[in-house]
């Protein structure tokens, strides 16, 4: 994948990361402000609060190239997570250009950057963090599948003709092995091959199984991005992060983002919570799941992650590069094992 192509020059960017690092810049008191860069945004953490900043960057998945796409990209983040998180999520705030010339937080001048401001979450609450402790209680596990559950059944399903649905599983794997295959990443086709054989011959064989769950209404708009670091375990848990900036990404099967769920525990060694979470889930759905299928999506899911961390691997400091690809490697032997298990 190719680095992110800035639409706006780099010291323009430069400039609201330093204002945006000064415990000046924000009207409550804060002893530090922490920031936090993604390859997407920029994240800047108060004593209380946390505001998001978007890059100024454009990709074949999203475009936040002007002023005015990154404002919509921070309504629509604003507006979807609330649906998971409604008291995290507060508002979309300017960053302003004030007549001084200085840049001030939602200032009286015109914006020239917009921001989400949440409420900050106990990063030791965090469902990934739970897991590094040694565990997550079982009272734990039914609360998240409580909010889940009740999340999912709000949803109205998403209208997809059979071969449109099972079309597009059989791209996306094919992108995938595509990707992987790239000389960059230097992948043995031995870590991959078979995968993306085994999921595309589920595709062509299990016809049935996959239209019955355009049938059954279970193809929503979901979350997008279900992973263990997005679920704080308050009293009643929160989910944060939901994929704002390509409604595609978050059209999916209930039990996929589930199997998703499922397949970042067992990368962090909790593969028990995960399945846990999805049973409780689909007993609290109604959903009977068939095993064949929710391991197709946990693999599916493998390869996908499989592809991102490749990508990633390509553009991290050199420090980062091999984190990256020990995950890639990670996540193909998962779904290697889901999608074709052995003794």
């Amino acid at each position: 994948m190719p680095m992110p192509a800035f639409a706006e020059p780099a010291s323009d960017l430069e400039r609201k990361v330093a204002v945006l690092s000064r415990r000046a810049t924000y009207r409550e008191p804060t002893s530090r402000v922490e920031t936090i860069e993604t390859h997407m945004s920029w994240v800047f953490l108060t004593g209380r609060y946390a505001y998001k900043l978007k890059k100024p960057v454009r990709r074949a998945f999203l475009d936040f190239s002007t002023l005015e796409a990154r404002r919509r990209d921070c309504e629509a983040e604003l507006a979807l997570n609330r649906r998971l998180a409604p008291d995290v999520y507060l508002a979309v705030v300017p960053l302003t250009l004030q007549p001084s010339g200085e840049l001030a937080l939602a200032g009286a001048g015109p914006p020239i950057e917009w921001l989400v401001k949440m409420n900050r979450l106990p990063r030791n609450r965090m469902l990934d963090a739970a897991i590094a402790r040694g565990g997550v209680r079982d009272s734990e596990i039914a609360a998240v599948a409580d909010v889940l559950a009740a999340f999912y059944r709000r949803l109205a399903p998403v209208p997809f003709a059979p071969d449109e649905y099972r079309d597009r599983l059989a791209r996306d794997v094919e992108a995938c092995r595509a990707e992987l295959r790239a000389p960059a990443h230097a992948l043995p086709g031995a870590l991959f091959e078979d995968t993306a054989d085994a999921l595309l011959a589920f595709v062509a064989r299990e016809r049935a199984t996959l239209d019955a769950r355009l049938t059954a209404g279970r193809i929503v708009e979901g979350h997008g991005d279900l992973r263990p670091e997005h679920v704080c375990l308050l009293e009643r848990p929160v989910v944060i992060d939901c994929l704002e900036f390509n409604r595609d990404f978050r059209v999916l099967d209930v039990a996929d983002e589930l199997a998703f769920l499922a397949l970042e525990c067992a990368r962090l060694g909790a593969p028990d919570t995960g399945e846990k979470i999805v049973a409780a889930c689909a007993a609290r759905l109604g959903d009977r799941v068939p095993p064949p299928l929710h391991r197709f999506y946990f693999a599916y899911r493998a390869l996908v992650r499989a592809k991102i961390a490749a990508w990633h691997a390509q553009d991290v400091p050199a420090a980062e590069i091999g984190k990256w690809r020990a995950r890639t490697h990670e996540y193909l032997a998962l779904g290697a094992h889901a999608i074709q298990p052995g003794p």
